[in-house]
């Protein structure tokens, strides 16, 4: 009896390190799939949702390229993305050593059970401050990640897979964030009628915002300039 208790303490203690241990490796699981990609050209539809603009759905490019370049240019050459749209690239949030990884236990999301994991940064003067991210153990991709940034605020993903999944790439991407943080394009202005309009517009800044990206295809590992991100 009494060594059965002292087994069981035994384990209790080591729980924690386990459960460490076993993050770490489903993390690294996650990073391998993406690691497979080192470049991609996407075209793609995108779908903005902001309380006080009127953005029709576009057609866009989207660029990336190890280890967290990124970037989405409309057809008309204009991109109507928040200021820290870099979150919408996977590699960006789990990239790097830099954090230490914490099993928050299980879940189930739009009827998936997932892993909850939370990346906290080791340096806590970085602009990140939180990850938290519902891994998909069996397929080994995120479904939803949710980061919290000191100077852009709050950005939440969520992520389907389909045709594009073996490359860890989703075929759709919907992007929540705070208006507040959302970046007006140069030459964008707005001409308001009344100041009553102008006062409703200001009040609609602080609200949630979305930006679906639908994947329509991917250029895998093809090369992509640097050029392309200047």
């Amino acid at each position: 009896m009494k060594n059965n208790i002292i087994l069981t303490l035994i384990l209790v203690l080591l729980s924690p390190l386990v459960f460490a241990q076993d993050a770490q490796t489903l993390l690294e699981s996650v990073r391998t799939r993406l690691n497979t990609v080192n470049d991609y050209e996407a075209d793609a539809k995108m779908k903005t949702d902001v309380s006080f603009l009127k953005v029709p759905q576009s057609r866009v490019k989207v660029y990336f390229k190890t280890p967290d370049k990124i970037k989405i240019a409309n057809e008309k050459g204009i991109s109507f993305v928040p200021k820290g749209a870099v979150s919408i690239n996977l590699n960006s949030i789990i990239s790097g050593n830099d954090f230490t990884v914490i099993d928050a236990g299980s879940a189930t999301l739009n009827n998936k059970p997932v892993r909850i994991l939370k990346l906290l940064p080791v340096d806590e003067i970085g602009n990140l401050i939180l990850s938290t991210i519902y891994v998909d153990e069996n397929n080994a991709v995120i479904l939803k990640a949710k980061t919290t940034t000191r100077d852009n605020g709050t950005f939440e993903l969520e992520m389907k897979y389909g045709k594009f999944l073996k490359f860890g790439l989703p075929d759709d991407v919907i992007f929540t964030f705070n208006t507040k943080d959302y970046k007006m394009p140069k030459g964008v202005t707005f001409d308001y009628d009344n100041n009553t309009q102008k006062q409703e517009v200001e009040k609609n800044k602080d609200r949630q915002g979305k930006i679906e990206i639908i994947y329509v295809s991917y250029k895998i590992n093809e090369g992509v300039k640097d050029e392309i991100f200047k």
